[in-house]
């Protein structure tokens, strides 16, 4: 997780889960808790998918919903979650595909 201050300044780095081959453990209070010792404004979440292939599971989707609407709760945005597969080219940005702000629409 990247911690960022009011102008998208990264003020940080937070590992929240190291995952085993298929799932990983995350709860927003572990997301949330170094971004508010942080006092961050905004996070930027990313994690891999060592398959290779970074489409999103439906536990992807149902989290990163679930997480951002802690943020929202919290006051602290969830900019993105990137989802990284094989490769420099090869990730999958919620963002990119209108999966987060929909209350901005």
């Amino acid at each position: 997780m990247v911690l960022l201050d009011r102008k998208n300044k990264v003020i940080g780095l937070n590992t929240v889960s190291v995952g085993s081959l298929t799932a990983s453990i995350c709860h927003p209070r572990e997301v949330f808790k170094a971004a508010i010792l942080a006092n961050a404004a905004a996070v930027i979440l990313g994690h891999n998918h060592p398959s290779g292939d970074p489409q999103p599971s439906q536990e992807d989707r149902v989290l990163t919903a679930r997480l951002a609407a802690a943020g929202q709760l919290l006051g602290i945005e969830v900019l993105d979650h990137i989802i990284v597969g094989d490769g420099t080219e090869h990730f999958f940005s919620f963002a990119d595909v209108g999966m987060l702000h929909k209350e901005r629409e």
